[in-house]
This record gives C-alpha cells, sequence and structure tokens, in this order.
C-alpha cells in the first residue's frame, strides 16, 4: 500500500500511499464480510441464547442466492465509503532542499527548511520540531518509514529515531505544577475530549493552545505527558 517516492520537478521527492491500493483492500474487506455475515447470523440462531436475534432472523428469511449477493453488494459499498475516506484522510510528504509540504485532508501545511530543527516518528505519527524545541506539526502517518527517512536525509533534513526530547516528558495529572497558566485547564479539557473519538478535532485544537503556551504533549496508554519549552513559562 506504498508508492516508491518519485521525484519532481525542482529535484524534489514526493511520498504518497498508493490511492488505488488503499480503496482495493477496504472493498476486498468488506466484501469478504459481506460474504461472511448471512454464516454468523446462521450460526447466531443455532445458539440456545443470542444478543441481536430478531435481525439475524431477518437477515436469513431472504432467500439464496440472494441474501449473500445483497450483502457482498452492501459490504463492497461500504469498503468503497471507507477506501476513499482513508484516501482523504492519508497523508503525503512533498521534501525538497529548501522546505517540505505536508497534504491531508485537502489541506497543505509548508515549512521551511529554517523553520525546521529534526523530523521524527511517535509511534505512527511523525512529528517535525522547530529550532526552539515546540512541535510544528504532528500527522497520522502511514508511509513507509525507511523511506521517509531517506527522502528527508537525502534532502539534508535532519531524521532522528525518536523524540531527542523524550527524557524530558512527565506524566500530567490534574494540578500539575510549573505549568503555564491556563494549561492545566486545557489537559484536563483535551483528557475529556479523549474519550470521545467524535471529539479527536477538539482534541488537535486543545493541542494547538498548549503550544501556543509553550507545552509540547504526547500520548501514550491513554495518558498525556508533557514538556515545558524552557523560556515559555508565564507563571
Amino acid at each position: 500500500m506504498r508508492k516508491t517516492p518519485r521525484p519532481q520537478a525542482g529535484g524534489a521527492t514526493e511520498l504518497a500511499e498508493s490511492a488505488r491500493a488503499m480503496v482495493l483492500f477496504c472493498v476486498a474487506c468488506g466484501a469478504v464480510a459481506g460474504a461472511l455475515l448471512p454464516v454468523l447470523a446462521r450460526l447466531l440462531l443455532a445458539l440456545p441464547w443470542a444478543p441481536l436475534e430478531g435481525p439475524a432472523e431477518l437477515l436469513t428469511s431472504v432467500p439464496e442466492p440472494v441474501l449473500t449477493l445483497g450483502t457482498i453488494t452492501v459490504g463492497v459499498l461500504g469498503g468503497l465509503l471507507l477506501g476513499f475516506t482513508a484516501v482523504h484522510e492519508s497523508l503525503s510528504v512533498r521534501v525538497a532542499d529548501t522546505h517540505v509540504t505536508l497534504t491531508v485532508r485537502d489541506s497543505s501545511q509548508e515549512f521551511g527548511r529554517e523553520e525546521i530543527a529534526v523530523f521524527f516518528r511517535d509511534g505512527k505519527q511523525l512529528v517535525l520540531l522547530g529550532p526552539d524545541g515546540l512541535e510544528l506539526a504532528r500527522e497520522h502517518c502511514g508511509l513507509n518509514w525507511q523511506r521517509l527517512a531517506d527522502a528527508l536525509t537525502a534532502h539534508g533534513h535532519t531524521w532522528a529515531e525518536q523524540d531527542p526530547h523524550r527524557a524530558e516528558f512527565r506524566r500530567w495529572v490534574p494540578g500539575t505544577a510549573g505549568l503555564p497558566p491556563g494549561a492545566n485547564a486545557l489537559l484536563r479539557a483535551r483528557a475529556q475530549a479523549r474519550k470521545d473519538e467524535d471529539h479527536a478535532e477538539e482534541a488537535r485544537e486543545l493541542r494547538g493552545e498548549l503550544l501556543r503556551l509553550g507545552v509540547v504533549v504526547r500520548d501514550e496508554d491513554g495518558r498525556q505527558y508533557v514538556r515545558v519549552v524552557a523560556g515559555d513559562v508565564s507563571g
């Protein structure tokens, strides 16, 4: 599901996941799920007691081969929708000697070489740090990490295997001392937002607010860890 980096005009390199491969993979998974649905419904009805017995009976009342063809069709359509969503949400990276451009969700961010100190991987996320230690960007990344690292270093950018400031993070708990005024309130709100996937964008916005206060936050095992950039604490 990955494309080989390809040179662009001016010597730049662009890395992007294969849209066709992503869509085909999701469609295939949807078709398999659709084909298995009638089988699972019959297995449920064979049990002495089963949840969703009513829907299972309704489903199996449809004669074959209409039932299986119908569930496969629904699965394919669902996979197609999921595939297009995955393509829309996927990250592409354009690397040049003078700048790097990140594109996701029809939105692009361009960072000049002088703005970037280092790139590194944090789990499934690509992170850019500025010379002051603050995060410039943090995006979910499905690209081949080695190819991405090779492309960045080939154009003279710095790649690190992990966050060079990792040892400076400490676990946040409500009322943590030493944070700028307002940071604890933002972290409480972000902890609440992260409990609900529907509030993912709100959690992202709260991360941005914390960065404006000079607080870098990273997530690990459902917990928030914070790092205060030297010189940015206002209280």
